[in-house]
């Protein structure tokens, strides 16, 4: 029998119906009103680590202190929390108790920046006061968390937001901006590779995200950047996952290993030592606390309990046909990526961090170098490319994407500047990530995961109650 019992959500989610998923295309909206009184809001944040107490914590007092104010910080280990507080230039009451922060302190917003495989606990703790709850990616890792999640949201008057940094960079923008308008016509299949170079993709495994129980594996706590862009590039929803991927160049795969580099016998011959004493904030923040609970930031990569893969490739099908072939490497000589978009009247192609063509910026920049001033030069260079050829054509069409300062080009801040200063701003490419975005995208990784285990493709409506769609959030 139907409940009547009707929240302030689900009489809002009725009178919208007529929006077209609305709910979903702009969750940030349901913000607006509450940032728009004069009174600071009030933000809790669990999770002291460096993603929380950088991004999430002194970015967000220092751009949005005249309209939000922390009124709490918690974090298992009390020596992390107290820098954290300091680093973060908060004033307010630390906890190590969770529950204890949010009687106390009673926050109108949580940002949840934890372990991954924790994000679950205090989303739903979140959720089930009401509140709404701002959480770093991954949601969470793992298929019955995801639902657990799903559940607590359409219970909860509170709304829930993912925080995906990568949909705003103005590069991966354009592109969105250009498959709306079907510039090479219907997309029929994707070319995606990742590459983490061998400091970046080295670091994971030094890690907590080393450990498939903390971070799900990089197809989780990683590659939800990339398949959340592939779901919001292709406005549409995957249906079935074929993934293989292995350990075979980190963990076990070495001859020799220590307990940390600090103290490593073998650093002299080991081409992946890191140095963390050369980095103050690391210091101060997880070596001078290690004693609190044994968290070892700068751990051995080769260490026997490492068991997430280090290489992976996956065949993605969408239901709007389109299909995604995937790889991530965690171990290139250098960071970026390639994507390929096939369509019936030709293809795009994009790229970032490809050495040769960053030379080739350069190059074309010196031609110009005896007129130019230094600033007019690195103007010159400091964009991103998107290269677009029709069928039936000899010639390409070059497009350049200014890239602002900042992360990601500028899209780091406006992100945070839709969920804090703007959360009612139009928004006609859906830049805003909800609880099915964030659901959608760790579910390719799961479901991947769960198809390198088993050996079988898995179809993704098998996950969730999630049912997926043509259409994106339909």
């Amino acid at each position: 029998m139907a409940s009547n019992n009707i929240t302030r959500k689900d009489f809002l989610k009725s009178a919208t119906g007529a929006m077209a998923g609305g709910m979903f295309a702009r969750p940030m909206g349901a913000f607006a009103d509450k940032f728009a009184s004069a009174e600071k809001r009030k933000i809790a944040l669990v999770g002291t680590g460096i993603r929380g107490i950088t991004f999430w914590g002194r970015t967000v007092r220092e751009q949005y202190g005249d309209i939000a104010e922390f009124v709490g910080l918690c974090d298992i280990n009390p020596g992390r929390l107290e820098y954290g507080k300091e680093f973060i230039g908060a004033d307010c009451p630390t906890f190590t108790d969770f529950d204890e922060m949010m009687d106390t302190t009673e926050p109108e917003m949580l940002i949840v920046t934890t372990v991954d495989a924790t994000h679950h606990q205090f989303i739903i703790k979140g959720l089930e006061r009401g509140i709404d709850v701002l959480t770093e990616k991954p949601m969470t890792t793992d298929e019955n968390k995801c639902q657990a999640i799903l559940d607590a949201e359409a219970k909860s008057d509170g709304e829930l937001i993912v925080g995906f940094n990568y949909r705003y960079s103005p590069h991966h923008t354009k592109l969105k901006e250009m498959l709306v308008n079907r510039r090479v016509g219907k997309i029929t299949s994707v070319d995606f590779d990742w590459y983490l170079n061998v400091y970046h993709g080295a670091s994971y495994f030094r890690r907590w995200h080393g450990i498939e129980a903390s971070s799900g594996t990089l197809l989780v706590h990683k590659a939800t950047h990339h398949f959340d862009l592939l779901n919001w590039w292709l406005d549409s929803d995957p249906v079935e996952v074929y993934a293989e991927g292995s350990l075979e160049h980190y963990g076990s795969n070495h001859p020799f290993r220590g307990n940390k580099c600090r103290t490593c016998p073998h650093k002299d011959k080991c081409d992946f030592y890191w140095d963390i004493t050369n980095n103050d904030t690391y210091m101060d923040l997880y070596v001078a606390n290690e004693e609190h609970d044994g968290y070892i930031r700068d751990n051995c990569l080769w260490r026997h309990e490492i068991d997430i893969y280090d290489k992976m490739s996956l065949q993605i099908k969408y239901a709007n046909d389109v299909q995604v072939n995937y790889s991530l490497t965690t171990y290139s000589p250098y960071e970026g990526m390639k994507i390929g978009f096939n369509g019936f009247d030709g293809r795009i192609d994009a790229w970032h961090g490809i050495p040769w063509r960053e030379e080739e910026k350069a190059n074309q920049a010196e031609l110009h170098q005896q007129e130019m001033s230094q600033e007019e030069r690195e103007e010159a260079i400091d964009y991103e490319e998107i290269m677009v050829m029709d069928n039936f054509s000899s010639q390409h069409e070059q497009i350049k994407v200014r890239q602002e300062s900042g992360g990601h080009g500028g899209g780091d801040r406006r992100l945070q500047d839709q969920i804090f200063r703007n959360p009612d701003m139009e928004d006609p490419l859906e830049h805003s990530a909800g609880k099915r975005d964030g659901a959608m995208s760790i579910l390719v990784g799961i479901a991947a995961r769960n198809s390198i285990e088993s050996g079988k493709p898995v179809r993704i409506e098998d996950l969730t109650s999630i049912t997926p769609h043509p259409t994106r959030g339909s």
